[in-house]
């Protein structure tokens, strides 16, 4: 049966930087009038199982994704991978390594702050995730900047990233791991669907038409960050070279009153749209 209404394809939970368990995520979405909504978290599949057992129970379908870090001449660059197959233990290894270089990063980032004259532990980083370094959940740059704005260090969790954690930052590191093209291999290996994640906070277009030479599946046209000119400019690009148009939230939940980097449902497509991320055009997968 066709899935109708709109679906928010990016959304984050506690098993990575969110602030709400899978579960609550999918109860916000069916509060937000969504069909669909995907669990997207950072280098783990790991929140994927509970919403779709909540999804299943309050009737909303869930898409099984992933945000991949990958890193190209030292920028971000992050591709969604949805349906791939969260128990292939090749692919679940592969997410694993990325989150060992999380780690790396976020002790390299401590150290700095240390060396900034910040009073800052990697443990009270664990502690403001809620776990302690172990298991399949990821800990990122958003907790330190929790633990930066609990010590008074900045006023917002805005400031914190732009004076301390954000690419410009005085505590910024970007130690090397897997290319966007090995992320699309690896998620297409898994049985999934890729897609270049907000490409207009990139600034290389040149990239992103690579990626798509290369053999992407699509593009996140609709985010919470890109302007109508990035939309029109991702939309018609994906026209052209045939590909998936995506879109979503970028839903983390909210920290220091703010929410992160939109509303659930504030970005959507429509439901159709999961027919052709569950068999892109040209696969069997």
């Amino acid at each position: 049966m066709a899935i109708t209404g709109p679906a928010d394809l990016h959304t984050h939970t506690n098993a990575s930087d969110g602030t709400g368990d899978p579960a609550d995520n999918v109860r916000l979405a069916k509060a937000a009038g969504l069909a669909a909504v995907a669990i997207t978290d950072h280098d783990t599949m790991a929140g994927v199982d509970e919403a779709i057992l909540e999804g299943e129970r309050i009737g909303i379908t869930v898409v099984p994704g992933v945000e991949v870090s990958t890193v190209s001449d030292g920028i971000d660059i992050h591709i969604l991978g949805y349906y791939a197959d969260w128990r292939n233990e090749e692919w679940l290894a592969r997410l694993r390594s990325l989150r060992d270089v999380r780690g790396i990063r976020n002790e390299m980032m401590v150290q700095r702050l240390r060396e900034l004259g910040i009073d800052i532990t990697l443990d009270e980083v664990f502690a403001a995730a809620g776990r302690d370094g172990s298991g399949e959940e990821t800990v990122g740059r958003p907790h330190i900047a929790q633990v930066l704005l609990k010590k008074g260090c900045v006023a917002t969790m805005a400031e914190a990233f732009d004076r301390y954690l954000g690419t410009s930052g005085a505590a910024y590191v970007n130690p090397p791991r897997a290319t966007p093209f090995q992320a699309v291999d690896w998620i297409r290996e898994a049985g999934g669907t890729s897609v270049i994640a907000h490409p207009g906070l990139y600034g290389r277009d040149q990239l992103v038409e690579e990626l798509i030479a290369y053999g992407v599946d699509g593009i996140e046209v609709y985010h919470s960050d890109h302007t109508p000119l990035d939309e029109q400019r991702y939309k018609e690009l994906a026209e052209r070279s045939g590909l998936i148009i995506t879109g979503g939230s970028d839903y983390h939940g909210a920290r220091g009153g703010v929410v992160f980097h939109g509303p659930m449902g504030g970005r959507s497509v429509d439901a159709s749209v999961i027919s052709r991320l569950r068999h892109p055009s040209g696969r069997s997968s």
